[in-house]
């Protein structure tokens, strides 16, 4: 039987090191296994962004989304590093778990040095890539596909290559947890290890979705706009990224709430899919630090 449309907030959050961070309606929550096995639990306040009417405006909501997404991460990897950094390590630096904080202008530039590597790895190359073809008569439309196709195997490529790690595969765990306790919590099920393992790992509403959804945009959209001169076909490329983001995050958004109708479901299974790569099934300790998070979001 289909699950019932979820009601209300829909929260959301992301695998951290060692921890998970869940969205709330006003604050975002880190939870944190610590070196001594203690669950550290922080609040980290939302911006005036996310909170204001500008969430509410459809596409311009996707834009706040992405760039308040972007910022909470940022700052919720910098907690759980400082959270797991082993006791003597503390002791030399002289400050406690947590205690560490990113600076406007640090938290900037990982930010824009994160979005520029993305942006030359998964537009700009494909770019360059795709009008080597045109010298072997590809024609435009042929050329345009093969960029889009370079781009989904650089995407899948990436998403594999990292995930031969072992500190990327245990966090892919906390990532299977963080989504089971969104189901867990959105279906009314006991907030419990028990409870969170009546859910999948993978979510609609998950981020590997969202990016998986902009890849696809992406192609569709730059499907409209010439290759030539190279400045137009550069800059289209960079130009259109908030407004592919903004519509992708609406599909998202509109598979989630609707993830009750058949053909939703069928819209939004290559998301779910390709989690297979990006979650993995977690132990108990995984599920109770999510647990954590989602208690104190909520």
């Amino acid at each position: 039987m289909a699950e019932s449309p979820p009601k209300g907030a829909l929260y959301g959050g992301q695998a951290i090191i060692e921890g998970v961070m869940i969205r709330g309606t006003s604050d975002a929550v880190v939870a944190v296994r610590k070196p001594d096995g203690e669950i550290m639990v922080q609040p980290l306040p939302q911006s005036k962004l996310w909170l204001s009417h500008w969430r509410r405006i459809l596409f311009l909501r996707g834009i706040a989304v992405l760039a308040e997404t972007l910022t909470l991460g940022m700052k919720a990897l910098a907690v759980s590093a400082n959270a797991t950094i082993p006791q003597e390590d503390e002791a030399k630096g002289g400050e406690l778990p947590g205690e560490q904080t990113l600076g406007g202008l640090a938290l900037g530039g990982m930010i824009a040095l994160s979005l520029t590597l993305a942006i030359v790895i998964f537009f700009i190359i494909p770019l360059f890539l795709s009008r080597g073809l045109e010298s072997f008569g590809w024609n435009y439309w042929a050329a345009n596909a093969g960029e889009g196709g370079i781009r989904i195997l650089l995407f899948l490529g990436y998403i594999w290559l990292i995930g031969r790690m072992s500190d990327i595969q245990r966090l892919y765990g906390y990532h299977g947890a963080e989504h089971m306790a969104v189901h867990a919590h959105e279906n009314g099920d006991p907030l419990t290890p028990e409870g969170l393992r009546l859910h999948p790992t993978a979510h609609s509403r998950c981020g590997t979705a969202f990016l998986l959804t902009v890849v696809l945009v992406s192609i569709v959209a730059f499907m409209f706009f010439p290759r030539d001169p190279l400045w137009i076909h550069f800059a289209s490329r960079i130009v259109l990224i908030p407004v592919v983001a903004a519509v992708s995050y609406e599909i998202i958004r509109f598979n989630g709430r609707h993830s009750h109708w058949w053909w939703v479901r069928v819209v939004a299974w290559p998301g779910l899919l390709l989690q297979n790569l990006t979650t993995k099934q977690p132990d108990d300790g995984q599920c109770e630090v999510a647990i954590a998070s989602i208690h104190a979001a909520i």
